[in-house]
């Protein structure tokens, strides 16, 4: 590799480091390495605007707002003790149910934000039921993971692979799905070993969930309505975009606009509340720091470094991917590690053929989701998840949540890794 190609590596791998142990915040992090290798000319300011992924931005933009209106209304508080009240208090059955939901909210919405709208619910459950809430939540990081896998935009991970490989919200339903519903059935019984003997409790304890009313956690049924009217239509949408040709951002973004039009809102600007802006950011420095590394060549050198190791076996290359993969996103966040990998494999397929490739991209996708359960730092759900807990006087150590993550990880994996030889590679 040439000099200027040590330096952006060598710049790279220290913002990695930094965003990796977070001693400073990620997102400024992103944005400093971003201006730095704009102003060291590693990548011109035209290119680096150019290479961001605006699909990707406007997607999560817009899907932030939409699911920022309807939470609102107190819909997923209302599942969520509708199913504690149909395991009549059972807490085992209770477990099982809010993951299996928080499964389903992380595929259709997003898991970051599902874990903010179930978990203080969970607790507020647990803590009525006389038992520790600790299992609860990290069953739910967990099946966040797993169910945001499902869809294209259930976990960012898969949003930048969607993208960048051009498959649509379908793709992800009929190559992803059905390997976590698998998972998902695996994982209660798993469940249900690990921490069925710490969950016993009382008939008096049960009686006080099942006083519980639900319906007074519904704050605005008009809004409820609309709200649901458009997640309705904006899924139906991802459901129909190939067909229609029509970006999913696109899609998210109507729908976004339209629900701030029904909310009978006229000021924007609480609605510009609920986005993670600083998750927005955070995704814009990764983008022109990946593009920095795909304009000097790194990445087209580590691609023929990989094909010559495994010597275009795409078996081999899709196995070990999909461990790489998940080991990998259990130490450092999935995010940068997809937004390193993605232009790997896109100049992958400019030497093996896009169709070829294939198998690698869903191995990619499976790997960086599953891995992300590894430990507490692996994916953004598990941290927001623990930081829930602790504020609730519930901590959540590294090693508590890893023992369980890492056994769960290593669990997945391996019917993954039959999934795709059985599916991509016979």
């Amino acid at each position: 590799m040439s000099f200027a190609m040590w330096v952006g590596v060598g710049l790279f791998v220290l913002v990695y480091v930094f965003i990796s142990t977070e001693v400073v915040n990620k997102t400024i992090v992103a944005l400093l390495g971003a201006s730095f290798f704009i102003v060291m000319h590693i990548i011109d300011a035209e290119e680096a605007y150019r290479i961001i992924d605006w699909n990707v931005i406007f997607l999560l933009l817009s899907m932030m707002i939409i699911v920022g209106i309807t939470k609102k209304t107190g819909i997923f508080q209302y599942v969520a003790i509708k199913a504690a009240k149909a395991a009549r208090g059972e807490p085992m059955v209770i477990l099982i149910l809010l993951s299996a939901i928080t499964a389903v909210f992380s595929a259709l919405l997003d898991n970051v934000t599902t874990i903010l709208i179930i978990t203080p619910v969970t607790i507020l459950i647990a803590v009525e039921l006389g038992v520790d809430p600790i299992p609860f939540i990290i069953t739910e990081a967990i099946s966040s993971n797993i169910g945001g896998t499902a869809t294209l935009i259930g976990d960012p991970p898969n949003i930048m692979i969607g993208s960048a490989a051009n498959f649509d919200f379908m793709s992800f339903v009929a190559n992803l799905t059905p390997i976590v519903l698998i998972l998902l059935v695996v994982l209660a019984g798993i469940y249900f070993l690990m921490f069925n003997k710490k969950l016993h409790v009382s008939n008096e304890r049960k009686a006080k969930i099942m006083d519980f009313d639900e319906s007074r956690s519904i704050t605005d049924k008009p809004l409820l309505v609309k709200s649901l009217a458009v997640l309705a239509l904006v899924i139906t949408g991802f459901l129909l975009h190939g067909l229609l040709e029509i970006e999913a951002s696109t899609i998210a973004l109507f729908g976004a606009a339209l629900l701030m039009l029904l909310s009978g809102t006229h000021e924007v600007d609480e609605f510009f509340h609920e986005i993670e802006w600083g998750t927005i950011f955070f995704f814009i420095g990764l983008f022109i720091l990946v593009g920095g590394l795909v304009e000097l060549g790194v990445m087209k050198v580590l691609a023929q470094v990989i094909l010559g190791a495994t010597k275009g076996n795409i078996p081999l290359t899709s196995i070990s991917l999909l461990w790489l993969s998940g080991f990998l996103s259990a130490v450092v966040d999935n995010i940068p590690y997809v937004a390193t990998m993605i232009p790997l494999l896109q100049d992958m397929g400019h030497t093996l053929g896009q169709g070829a490739i294939t198998p690698l991209w869903w191995s990619l996708a499976l790997g960086a989701c599953f891995g992300g359960n590894g430990t507490l730092v692996g994916a953004s759900a598990n941290v927001v998840a623990a930081g829930l807990a602790g504020k609730s006087g519930h901590k959540i150590s590294f090693m508590e949540f890893t023992k369980y993550g890492a056994f769960i990880t290593v669990i997945t994996l391996i019917f993954s890794t039959a999934y795709v030889y059985l599916r991509y590679l016979m």
